[in-house]
């Protein structure tokens, strides 16, 4: 095999090995955090609780 097809297969090889890396990576690491939604407390009880739990 001449230098040039080694170059050209070894290239080949790494694009395919980096690219794998980065698709693993996109589907381990989130993208941004998860949305919690929080309702509103309705009455005093429920806001106290809010509170405490908040500490």
């Amino acid at each position: 095999m001449n230098d040039f097809k080694l170059k050209i297969v070894l290239a080949a090889l790494t694009g395919v090995v980096f690219s794998f890396i980065f698709i693993l990576l996109a589907f381990v690491l989130p993208s941004k955090k998860a949305i919690i939604i929080e309702k509103k407390a309705k009455n005093k009880l429920e806001h106290i609780s809010k509170s405490l739990r908040d500490k």
